[in-house]
């Protein structure tokens, strides 16, 4: 089920000499996976979900929240990811975002019904499920709409899953503080939330396009139930049929592995690709720990703002990732220059909050932080979209996904769980604050390279001017 009210398909049936809605074009799914996205997006408890574990509710230590069960959904993560890579072209997205809807019921669930460590980190499992289906999330989109509307819907998306939890935020601020609501409602309302979006997934049109060629196993599946309807033997038709499967999944792995070397081998996708994962693996590594840090800096009362800040910072970053989507900007030559200079701006952000003993000091650098972050991932994922042909969405975005998770399980081995080391939250986030400038200085200087290869071009370099900016469906 889907609905068209753009106007712009030529399929709209009437009934009592009115349009009514179809499935043909760009403003229904994207309607659809807003709610969708805003819906799963909008928990109330997640601003104050160190408090709701160290608390009286759950009764952890700091230290087990840090080193036990936070973790867990990087690792997993990283576990999940290929599997539901694989899959979500399978299946053609739809049903890879019903399963992430239903693992975020799941999570919110056992958080709130569980008890003990183990509970909390099978939640956080369930919930890295429904993070490693986030590559169907952004594919789907792309599956139902023309190239020439990549970058508007993206920033739609994009904003809508920022609105809701900028909603939740919001929400959960204002009835702490001003209803004295208590955190375990905060939770069950975060529940309804997920719940409502697994039940919007179920009205997503399925998309037509897949990554893997249709008929091919079929076919493979028929000629060998002939072979075996042929034969005397039950146990020679199921080898016919493993050997068939088999080769099968080799073609399949072959055929990715050419199409992975085919993206990348385009130097402007591989840049995009590049920030996108070592820029989601810092976001994540930097927000996911971040109350932690806000205990440090104020630890009595240390959530009395936590809501509110996310939700303004939240909002920032929608409200940034949607204006990028209607700038007017030459974004294959000046991308990679705006990537280094505003992730310079974020290192910077993240150093002064990590050595800042004034926590308003400290929100007002994480709310610079996020709102900086949203709208150049926003950049990132239309222009890596633009290049691409239609089937290598999730392949891509999803190998993007899994780099970047594999950085981010890397550095929560290296400097949370190395029990060498030891390190204190605050010198934790001088090393995200490094992180982050180590990679604005490589896109500085490729940027650079870029804007004066292209403003200044000799007759040598036309071929490589042409073979590294994108090329709207070229790959």
């Amino acid at each position: 089920m889907g609905f068209c009210w753009s106007g712009e398909c030529g399929n709209r049936p009437r009934w009592a000499d009115h349009y009514v809605p179809c499935c043909a074009g760009w403003v229904g799914p994207t309607v659809l996976l807003c709610i969708y996205g805003f819906c799963s997006m909008m928990r109330p408890i997640e601003p104050f979900m160190t408090e709701f574990l160290t608390g009286t509710y759950k009764n952890f230590t700091t230290e087990q929240v840090n080193r036990q069960v936070y973790p867990v959904w990087a690792y997993s993560t990283l576990v999940l990811l290929t599997p539901v890579l694989l899959v979500t072209d399978f299946l053609r997205y739809k049903p890879v975002i019903i399963l992430q809807g239903f693992t975020c019921v799941t999570a919110f669930a056992l958080v709130i019904f569980g008890s003990g460590v183990h509970s909390a980190q099978l939640a956080f499992f369930c919930y890295s499920i429904a993070m490693a289906g986030d590559v169907a999330y952004f594919s789907y989109i792309y599956s139902m709409v023309e190239p020439c509307y990549y970058q508007r819907v993206t920033s739609y998306v994009k904003a809508a899953i920022l609105l809701g939890y900028a909603v939740g935020s919001l929400l959960a601020q204002l009835l702490v503080s001003l209803g004295g609501v208590s955190l375990y409602y905060l939770a069950c309302l975060s529940l309804a939330s997920v719940s409502v979006a697994l039940i919007t997934s179920f009205f997503l049109p399925m998309p037509k396009t897949s990554l893997l060629p249709k008929g091919t196993y079929s076919a493979q599946q028929g000629n060998a139930g002939e072979d075996a309807r042929d034969s005397e033997s039950q146990d020679f038709f199921i080898w016919v049929k493993s050997v068939s499967a088999a080769k099968h999944v080799g073609r399949m792995i072959r055929g990715i592995v050419l199409d992975l070397k085919t993206c990348y081998s385009s130097v402007a996708v591989l840049f995009f690709s590049i920030w996108a994962a070592t820029g989601r693996c810092g976001f994540y590594q930097t927000a996911a720990y971040v109350q932690l840090l806000w205990v440090e800096t104020q630890p009595h009362n240390f959530t009395a703002d936590n809501g509110a800040v996310d939700a303004i910072s939240t909002l920032s970053g929608a409200a940034a990732a949607v204006a990028v989507g209607h700038m007017s900007l030459e974004w294959a030559v000046w991308g990679e220059l705006v990537l280094g200079g505003f992730t310079l701006l974020i290192a910077g952000a993240i150093f002064l909050m990590d050595l800042s003993d004034n926590i308003w000091i400290s929100y007002t650098c994480y709310t610079i932080f996020k709102t900086l972050y949203m709208p150049l991932s926003t950049i990132c994922t239309f222009q890596i979209a633009k290049t691409l042909n239609r089937r290598r969405y999730a392949l891509v975005f999803g190998m993007n996904s899994l780099v970047g998770t594999l950085l981010q399980s890397i550095l929560t081995a290296i400097v949370i769980n190395t029990k060498s080391l030891r390190l204190t939250i605050t010198s934790q986030y001088l090393i995200y604050a490094s992180y982050f400038a180590a990679i604005s200085l490589l896109f500085t200087v490729r940027g650079v390279y870029t804007v004066l290869r292209v403003k200044c071009p000799t007759g040598g370099n036309q071929t490589e001017r042409a073979t590294d900016l994108p090329q709207v469906s070229h790959l």
